[in-house]
């Protein structure tokens, strides 16, 4: 069982700066999968960027590509989220999420979910 805490959201200005951390439990961080995703006010969630266990690989979702920077430190069991140039269209719920074995993007191949926090870029 993997708990995933989020932290760090907030009210920033375009063109900000904002770090999202999530603290995982469970001895096993290391290698999992580890994805942020974003909620927007009535769309659907989507794929924010992503790294892979072992070998921490990065992938992002093209509309934060060049903004956005996924870390991880594995002796803290936290992922991190550095989001640059700040646009009101990041405004979202921004979930990290885990899952074990190869890496995805897709939400329905994640095991373990954060309860979110809010992010909200004013223009």
């Amino acid at each position: 069982q993997v708990q995933l805490v989020e932290s760090g959201g907030g009210l920033v200005q375009a063109g900000g700066s904002l770090r999202l951390s999530c603290a995982a439990s469970g001895r096993t961080f290391s290698s999992y999968t580890m994805s942020w995703f974003r909620q927007a006010p009535g769309k659907e969630r989507e794929f924010v960027g992503r790294t892979s266990g072992t070998i921490p690989l990065t992938y992002y979702a093209d509309s934060v590509k060049g903004r956005f920077t996924i870390s991880r430190d594995n002796a803290k069991n936290t992922l991190y989220l550095q989001m640059n140039s700040l646009k009101p269209e990041d405004t979202a719920v921004y979930y990290c999420a885990a899952k074990d074995g190869w890496s995805s993007t897709r939400i329905v191949d994640y095991d373990y979910w954060g309860q979110g926090t809010q992010v909200t870029v004013s223009s």
